[in-house]
């Protein structure tokens, strides 16, 4: 006898059943929140987040004392004290990709000279390449519908491919860092590829091997692309936007998951697979997915995209949930930490002027430069704020993507790529600095309850 299909996703009666049973008895009175003195999301009621630990990998400034009063300021972010602004604007005057620098400066803690660069990219160079045969059996015969999920399955599975896997020794784990460092654009790349043909069957598939000479960021299009061609434009635009996603302090959900995991003992491919399916959470690494479809429809819907008021009336119509997915936000526009502005916008933004010009984009750009400018006008307006709002990295990042001609579903995974080496540095800095496993309190509030026997309920 044939066995009958079964149907995994289906939601029988009885799941609806248990789910209101499930939410009925799960439910937590608001107040009980603040009586407890509970941080919320690990933040204080003005959004600051919970001090947890200490870190030298990066840091944020979005705030400055004036006359003993905390003031909101322009962002500043600091790679090893660092400021990202200076950090991309050398690399630029030298005209020369930096990621792999930055990867050195985030993970060693200190800017490496000429020799050690060229040590530290030779060596990236040559852990790019898989397990044998890993990208037919693991990424091809599995392929799934989100990049997140085949990139985080597929990093626990390099772990069968490492004999030193459980060793957490410094040198060990650096190890594993720089060669996960080295394959996540492959493992993203190719990902996607099976993707493309599995689930869009788009009939024909590309596995382009990556240059070991080449920088991640020509890599990535080199890769991507049918015909490997590209831009030192495109590449060296991609090579800032992998730079601004590579860190962005300890307190991130993602790297947050990092030491959370790490403080357990576990092995590194563990610890970064909980950390990339962190990033893959939509209020974390998947919002400039938001942003971009987002703007999809508000070029489908502004016919005049030099009109501010028609503009400002879309706007309007989002906020009020008419719009658009219907959720009453603008994305791209606000964060947790920032408000006045993001230095990661701001950097963003000043190189994609070039990119818009080699490719007839200067008129969307102009459309994200309104949308920067009314939005938060808009907001303040509609909304009760406790802070400013500004345009967010997300907000350009999207627009950068479609630039380069890059499907959606590689945003994400692209931020993974980038945001890779700055987990491998909190890696690093818990199991060098830590101690303890990190391990937060609940106030229990449920009742006590006194036992009933079944036939008795």
């Amino acid at each position: 006898m044939r066995e009958k299909k079964r149907n995994y996703s289906e939601i029988t009666p009885r799941i609806k059943e248990y789910t209101d049973i499930c939410v009925k008895n799960n439910v937590i009175a608001p107040e009980l929140y603040q009586k407890y003195e509970v941080k919320r999301g690990l933040r204080d009621l003005n959004g600051n987040g919970v001090v947890t630990g200490l870190t030298e990998i990066s840091e944020i400034k979005a705030k400055e004392t004036v006359d003993g009063v905390e003031t909101p300021c322009h962002g500043e972010l600091y790679y090893r004290g660092y400021s990202v602004e200076s950090l991309v604007a050398g690399l630029v005057e030298d005209d020369r990709f930096g990621f792999e620098e930055i990867a050195y400066l985030l993970l060693m803690g200190r800017l490496p000279n000429k020799e050690e660069l060229d040590g530290f990219c030779s060596l990236l160079g040559e852990y790019r390449s898989l397990p044998n045969s890993f990208t037919r059996d693991v990424i091809m015969k599995a392929p799934s519908s989100n990049v997140m999920n085949s990139l985080a399955r597929s990093v626990l599975t390099l772990y069968s491919y490492d004999t030193n896997a459980e060793d957490t020794s410094l040198e060990n784990v650096l190890r594993q860092n720089l060669q996960l460092t080295a394959m996540m654009p492959m493992l993203s790349i190719y990902a996607y590829q099976a993707y493309d043909y599995y689930y869009r069957r788009n009939g024909s598939l590309f596995i382009h091997d990556p240059d070991p000479k080449l920088s991640t960021a020509e890599n990535i299009l080199m890769m991507l692309r049918p015909d490997r061609k590209y831009t030192r434009t495109e590449a060296h635009v991609l090579d800032i936007a992998l730079i601004l996603h590579a860190e962005h302090g300890g307190g991130n959900n993602s790297s947050f998951t990092t030491h959370v995991v790490t403080s357990s003992g576990t092995d590194t491919y563990s610890a970064i697979a909980a950390a990339l399916c962190s990033l893959k959470g939509p209020k974390h690494g998947g919002a400039n997915i938001k942003v971009s479809r987002m703007f999809d429809d508000i070029k489908a819907s502004v016919s005049d995209w030099g009109d501010d008021d028609e503009i400002r009336a879309y706007l309007v119509k989002l906020l009020d949930k008419q719009a658009f997915d219907r959720a009453g936000l603008i994305y791209g526009i606000g964060h947790a930490i920032y408000s006045v502005s993001d230095p990661r916008a701001e950097i963003l933004e000043k190189y994609l002027y070039a990119l818009a010009d080699e490719k007839g984009m200067e008129r969307e750009l102009m459309l994200y430069n309104k949308i920067e400018r009314i939005a938060p006008e808009v907001i303040s307006e509609r909304k009760k704020m406790y802070k400013g709002v500004s345009a967010n990295v997300d907000f350009f990042s999207g627009l950068l993507y479609q630039m380069l001609g890059i499907p959606d579903e590689l945003y994400t995974p692209l931020f993974a790529i980038a945001r890779v080496a700055g987990w491998g540095a909190h890696r690093m800095e818990e199991l060098i600095n830590g101690n303890k496993i990190i391990r937060p309190a609940y106030k229990a509030v449920g009742e006590r309850r006194e036992y009933v026997s079944l036939l008795e309920r």
